[in-house]
């Protein structure tokens, strides 16, 4: 995926972040300054507890966030702690909440630094699988391991080995310093309180594509200084009142937030958001590929790839393309699912063909889906779509 463009747009205490690729939009993010991000640190309040499934517990934490935040004790590698109602205890956002649903914390807080992944509960020294140079990466995991003090442990990121170990050291340094401060908030803070907040998305995107990134399109004066700032004259940075509206952002919303997709060659995309999953069928409609099934097939799985990206789609996605469900037939599409989905930044994992014949992916969720972000539910026919006779 080729970001050439990023949109950057301020209404209120909301803002919006397209990222376009020759013309066209690829990526959508809204951050609410009201809400908590993914990635905020809180001290919370523990309200109350929650009996789950296999005698497991849970704990609604408030965190001021308008809903009660969702803390899961079985946690890996923290399910020991004594945790107890009304207790203040440190959380970091997992997944925004969505729709009817508060936001899920972990105890387990991670600093994400550009190069290097901070992970104060842990002991080990992991690395990103993208990472190519197995070489460079086995040599700096050496050198993160002799830079480690005490109990903390560290994620190589793909960038990590592109760079100078001296680089990843400052870094190593200024994400520990971090902690400490947030550590010393929350010895002075009274819970709910906010203790780290995520880096502005904007600058976050900007240096993941920064290789193919040439403009930045703003409303925001202050925001074009603190990228001066930080990027230096890098980037061509344009300042325009309505960003969204005058490159057809606004329009292009409009698009995604309808079922149906469709294809150049006349078929099209169905796509169905449920409770339990997303389904998507691919209809060869008013096909004009010459008949071609394989062609109708394999257009779908580049604009699906785009629209889970575009839509933020996550959790359990089921695909059923058109024609026979036999691998055979099937591999060249889900090949293609899996080389354009490595390019999304969320963790996403092409399972294969199920044995309903149907292409099963499962995505990270992270913030919420596009369609939770800007309309709600139908009090008349309750999501459903249809009404009554």
């Amino acid at each position: 995926m080729t970001i050439d463009t990023i949109l950057y747009e301020i209404n209120g205490g909301q803002s919006g972040i397209a990222l376009m690729g020759d013309g066209r939009l690829k990526e959508l993010e809204f951050v609410n300054g009201n809400r908590a991000a993914e990635g905020n640190v809180y001290l919370g309040k523990v309200v109350r507890k929650l009996d789950l499934a296999h005698q497991k517990v849970g704990f609604f934490v408030d965190i001021a966030d308008n809903r009660e935040a969702f803390l899961n004790a079985d946690e890996y590698g923290l399910k020991d702690l004594n945790i107890s109602e009304g207790q203040s205890i440190v959380v970091q956002v997992a997944q925004e909440q969505r729709a009817e649903k508060g936001a899920k914390v972990v105890r387990a807080v991670q600093l994400v630094g550009e190069h290097i992944v901070y992970c104060p509960y842990r002991l080990t020294v992991e690395a990103s699988s993208r990472i190519e140079d197995k070489q460079t990466l086995d040599e700096y995991k050496e050198k993160v391991l002799e830079n480690t003090t005490g109990q903390e442990g560290w994620i190589l990121r793909t960038s990590s080995v592109e760079v100078p170990f001296d680089v990843i050291a400052r870094e190593m340094e200024e994400l520990r310093n971090t902690y400490d401060s947030l550590r010393i908030k929350a010895r002075n803070a009274k819970a709910p309180a906010l203790l780290y907040a995520r880096e502005n998305p904007l600058f976050e995107h900007i240096k993941r594509h920064g290789e193919s990134l040439r403009k930045i399109i703003l409303n925001s004066r202050n925001v074009e200084s603190e990228l001066k700032e930080k990027f230096g004259d890098k980037y061509e940075v344009e300042i325009v009142s309505e960003p969204f509206d005058k490159y057809g952002v606004e329009d292009a919303i409009s698009e995604a937030l309808q079922k149906t997709v469709k294809l150049p060659s006349g078929g099209r995309v169905i796509i169905e958001e449920t409770k339990a999953c997303v389904a998507v069928d691919v209809d060869s409609g008013d096909d004009k590929g010459h008949g071609s099934i394989s062609h109708l097939n394999e257009e779908a799985a580049y604009e699906i790839a785009r629209q889970i990206r575009l839509r933020n789609l996550s959790g359990k996605i089921l695909i059923d393309f058109a024609g026979s469900s036999e691998y055979k037939f099937l591999k060249p599409v889900i090949e293609i699912l899996e080389q354009e989905l490595a390019k999304d930044s969320n963790k996403s994992r092409v399972m294969g063909l199920s044995k309903a014949g149907m292409v099963e992916i499962l995505r990270v969720r992270r913030r919420p889906t596009l369609s939770d972000l800007m309309t709600e539910e139908c009090e008349t026919c309750q999501g459903t779509g249809r009404v009554a006779r």
